[in-house]
């Protein structure tokens, strides 16, 4: 790989300057890289700061909040135009392809933006460690096809994507990767947790970056415990703590997702630099 070609990536920081732990992990995801990129932070919703087409690699964050809390602010369609130009670029022949993987709050907003299904609010909180189902389509996928099934991930959501638009999947060459844990006793729709937009772009309405470090620290916060423990009860809350220290659980998810995409990614560009 030439010098001139290093890798560029874009971390887009959605989580408006409240306190979180996604994007430690984040960081940290791309430093574990070493010096095959560089790399920058956008603060996208509270710095109206959006990348431009001229990064290879885009990863954006969770973030709290309503996803249609970007209609008439200026960034919003910033975003939109960018996710665009990213596709577009993708979809034109270029042997150098652009990369996303979209989380949460991000997840939400582009299946906004393609119109994927009904995004709604939840009935609660969702926040915790839950299993999740694969599909058929992950079981071949090179991200998700190491994990089990049911895999456990961190989620921590207030608005879900549900009754997923097939036509509209089809359309863009979409396939559902995962869906919300089943739950026979609650007659509600399962929400869509996992979505590949095409061969370079990914999404989860989890949190693959999340790690255990981080959720002991949230699962110290009076409020997070009282939303498990008001949800689920005291036992639901021991479990997802064990939960953090199985290496099949959340570690395994942590390890496999995200690093996979990045070395994936790096692998491709390196190639097209060849």
């Amino acid at each position: 790989m030439s010098r001139e070609r290093k890798i560029k990536l874009a971390i887009l920081d959605m989580y408006d300057n409240a306190p979180n732990e996604g994007m430690r992990c984040l960081k940290a995801m791309v430093q574990a890289v070493g010096d095959k990129i560089d790399w920058e932070v956008f603060e996208v919703r509270n710095k109206d700061e959006v990348p431009d087409k001229n990064f290879d690699i885009y990863i954006s964050s969770g973030g709290p909040g309503s996803p249609f809390d970007g209609e008439g602010k200026t960034w919003e369609p910033k975003f939109f135009n960018l996710v665009d130009q990213i596709t577009a670029h993708n979809a034109n022949g270029h042997s150098r392809k652009k990369y996303m993987f979209a989380i949460c709050h991000s997840f939400q907003l582009l299946s906004r933006h393609f119109e994927l299904g009904e995004v709604c609010k939840r009935k609660g909180t969702a926040f915790g460690v839950f299993p999740i189902h694969k599909t058929e389509h992950s079981k071949r996928d090179r991200y998700f096809r190491n994990l089990p099934d049911p895999y456990y991930v961190v989620d921590s959501r207030d608005w879900q994507l549900i009754e997923p638009d097939f036509a509209k999947m089809t359309a863009l060459g979409a396939s559902i990767m995962a869906m919300e844990k089943k739950r026979e006793h609650v007659p509600l729709p399962r929400a869509v947790m996992a979505i590949r937009l095409s061969d370079e772009m990914y999404m989860t309405q989890f949190h693959p970056e999340a790690d255990a470090e981080g959720m002991l620290r949230l699962f110290a916060k009076p409020e997070k415990r009282e939303t498990i423990r008001n949800s689920h009860g005291d036992w639901k809350l021991e479990e997802m703590v064990r939960f953090l220290s199985d290496q099949d659980k959340i570690p395994l998810t942590h390890k496999e997702v995200i690093p996979n995409f990045l070395r994936s990614s790096i692998g491709a560009l390196t190639m097209s630099d060849t």
